[in-house]
């Protein structure tokens, strides 16, 4: 008995779209092969959106689903399974519309209400399965509806409130459904319409003025609000005037307010009466005569120098003569914690000081009204101080290329003052402030005009001061620093070396100092000079010394320029030299003289007597002498090429040197050495450093020795 699933399908009758209210039926179906006509039992299940919602047990292997009347809760995706004999099987799934929707139906908690009030509603969708969309509407005699949304995810229902307001009267309200199908709304046809009869709680309020409609300053004004109320529990009624409440009551039916007019007290009034939500209001325009306008005070002048005469008058235009007989007049200084009376007249004079300072009035009282005049600003001003000018860093001095901020200050003096900074004359800022002002030059050359000043002044009548110049050292940084040494390169054991350290450009005074380059580097020399180069006499220099130099130099540019180094290196002197060479020349001197005795010795014995030996001349080499004359500050040259080292040679020849050599003759022989030329150029590099002095010409002395022959 072998069988096998071919297919299972599901199909709806009539259609997919089915009509709310007609007939449906859900049909499952399996396709099966089988090896013989044996009898083969069926369990056949049908699911809407996964849910289980007929199952039957059959020899067949069709099932049918019957819904009498299909309503839109059947909406959804179908799905049938059958299972025989261990083996299962399900269908595709199939979405199944039900089309349309129930009529909802609207209820109303009350048919009556009060302005102010809330209708409560009830929307319902008996038949229909959330979510669900409600929506209410309110309708009124020509107007538009309003409408209220509310969306319920899990009931089939909703409840609402409207509020009833002022002017509605009879009300109507339905309602409708909506949902959402696969992305596509569908929504009910509207409910029944409820009926909703509105009564008033008050009648609309009544605001009069009891006094005569032409009102005055000064006069008095009454107000009166009424209305008539269903019930006097939580009434309300509210004066107002530009949104500001004047008066109100409660559990009341009339409102009385009354005050002496102004000209303020023109405007729009409302009266409002108010009982829950329900509100009514009535509007009145009240418009008030002027009775003499706003007092004019005047001041003899606005800006006066101190312990001047002030005189301030108080008046008002147009006003009569008797009118200004009943008036009261005072005058009085603002203050911030109130203002300060000064005299209760027309008219004020008065000697100021500074502290008079500031804004005047004066207040006319005419029948109970008061009015003020606006304030004149009254200035008063003390004389300005000499200014002083100063550097706001501290010292009167600037480094080339770097800003120089000035700044000018007073002691005394009445603001605003009006600051202005000269260069040599040249206005270049001018500045408005209290007691101070800042000028920042950026422009600062070596060769610059450097007197600076301001001046200050303000409204006294004294005029302006000006400070005292300020001149300016303007501080030229260290260029080039430079390092050489004499004798350049090499010097010998026990001698002693100079070195001169030198800048091309920098002001004064200067700071020098020389260091050997170690792992830490150490300070050799160190002076202050006021000069572009110093020099270092160093008068015994030993093996240790052998090493890299270098110089730096630095002023109040607070800059430390380094020069390029040099290496200088201790090598033996001359008579270390000869003593090596004695050691070295006298062993061998010796063997030789012992050797030519005793050839001679051998070959004397073999000839018998001596023959005498023939005289030849012993050549000897030439002994050269050099002769160094001292140096002087003009034989240096500064930077990083060689430095010549001054020194002249000669050289003496022994001639013709006979075997005496004692009685030979000496001839003395005048040389003029030249000196140096300061000025003259070495490998290019020109030597700026001042020649020395002569005094006559410079004689070296020369021994030459001539044989007798």
């Amino acid at each position: 008995q072998v069988f096998t699933f071919n297919a299972v399908e599901i199909r709806v009758q009539p259609s997919v779209k089915v009509k709310n209210g007609a007939p449906m039926s859900i049909i499952c179906h399996a396709d099966i092969s089988k090896s013989a006509n044996f009898h083969l039992q069926h369990n056949i299940t049908i699911f809407k959106d996964g849910k289980l919602v007929f199952m039957i047990v059959s020899d067949k292997g069709d099932a049918r689903y019957e819904v009498p009347m299909a309503r839109s809760s059947d909406t959804g995706d179908y799905e049938c399974t059958v299972e025989a004999d261990g083996k299962t099987k399900s269908s595709n799934s199939l979405h199944v519309w039900v089309t349309g929707m129930t009529k909802p139906i609207l209820t109303a908690e009350t048919k009556e209400v009060l302005e102010g009030e809330v209708v409560k509603l009830r929307c319902e969708l008996p038949e229909e399965v959330p979510p669900l969309h409600f929506f209410f509407r309110k309708i009124k005699m020509n107007s538009t509806p309003k409408e209220k949304h509310v969306f319920e995810p899990y009931r089939n229902f909703s409840v609402v409130e409207f509020s009833v307001d002022e002017g509605d009267n009879i009300l109507q309200f339905d309602c409708f459904g909506r949902r959402n199908v696969k992305l596509e709304f569908e929504s009910s046809e509207p409910s029944n319409r409820t009926l909703i009869t509105v009564k008033e709680p008050f009648i609309k309020p009544n605001l009069n003025i009891k006094s005569s409609s032409n009102i005055t300053e000064g006069d008095r004004i009454e107000f009166e609000c009424s209305t008539v109320v269903a019930r006097m529990r939580d009434i309300e009624i509210i004066l107002q005037k530009n949104k500001t409440i004047l008066n109100s009551v409660r559990d009341k039916k009339v409102l009385k307010y009354s005050v002496v007019a102004t000209l303020e007290d023109s405007g729009e009034y409302l009266c409002k009466v108010e009982q829950g939500r329900a509100s009514k209001t009535t509007k009145l325009n009240v418009v008030v005569a002027e009775l003499f306008p706003k007092p004019i005070l005047a001041a003899s002048m606005s800006k006066l120098d101190e312990n001047k005469e002030l005189t301030l008058s108080c008046s008002i235009s147009g006003f009569s003569i008797s009118g200004f007989r009943k008036a009261n007049f005072s005058i009085l200084r603002r203050n911030s914690n109130g203002d300060i009376w000064l005299k209760n007249s027309r008219n004020l004079t008065m000697r100021v000081n500074v502290n008079d300072t500031g804004s005047y009035i004066c207040k006319a009282e005419v029948k109970g009204i008061v009015k003020e005049s606006k304030p004149v600003r009254i200035s008063v001003y003390a004389p300005v101080s000499k200014p002083t000018l100063s550097v706001v860093s501290g010292l009167p001095e600037v480094v080339l290329g770097k800003p120089l901020q000035l700044i000018c200050r007073l002691t005394m003096g009445t603001p605003p003052i009006t600051f202005t900074f000269y260069k040599e004359n040249e206005v270049k800022k001018v500045v408005t402030n209290d007691t101070y002002a800042t000028f920042l030059d950026e422009n600062i050359r070596q060769n610059d005009k450097r007197g600076y000043k301001c001046d200050a002044r303000n409204n006294h009548s004294s005029g302006m001061k000006t400070s005292n110049v300020l001149n300016i050292t303007v501080i030229v940084p260290i260029r080039n620093a430079s390092l050489g040494s004499i004798p350049y390169g090499e010097v010998e054991d026990g001698s002693e070396i100079a070195f001169l350290c030198s800048v091309k450009e920098g002001s004064w005074p200067i700071l020098f100092r020389i260091f050997r380059k170690t792992d830490h580097d150490i300070l050799l020399f160190e002076k202050t000079e006021n000069a572009h180069k110093v020099l270092w006499h160093k008068e015994t220099m030993s093996r240790q010394d052998t090493g890299t130099y270098y110089c730096v130099a630095s002023n109040r540019a607070n800059v430390d320029v380094r020069s390029h180094p040099i290496t200088v290196s201790v090598i033996l002197a001359s008579w270390q030299k000869g003593v090596i060479a004695a050691f070295v020349l006298i062993p061998i001197a010796g063997a030789i003289t012992l050797t030519v005795w005793w050839f001679l010795c051998k070959k004397k014995k073999a000839k018998g007597p001596s023959m005498e030996m023939s005289r030849s001349a012993l050549a000897t080499n030439s002994t050269s002498e050099k002769l160094t004359r001292p140096h002087n500050d003009g034989d240096y040259y500064s930077g990083s090429g060689y430095i010549e080292d001054g020194e002249n040679h000669m050289k003496s020849t022994d001639e013709n040197k006979g075997p005496d050599l004692e009685s030979a003759e000496v001839e003395y022989t005048e040389v003029e050495v030249s000196t140096l030329d300061p000025h003259r150029e070495i490998d290019s590099v020109p030597i700026h450093f001042p020649a020395p002095v002569q005094k006559g010409t410079e004689t070296v002395y020369s021994e030459i020795r001539k044989a007798n022959n």
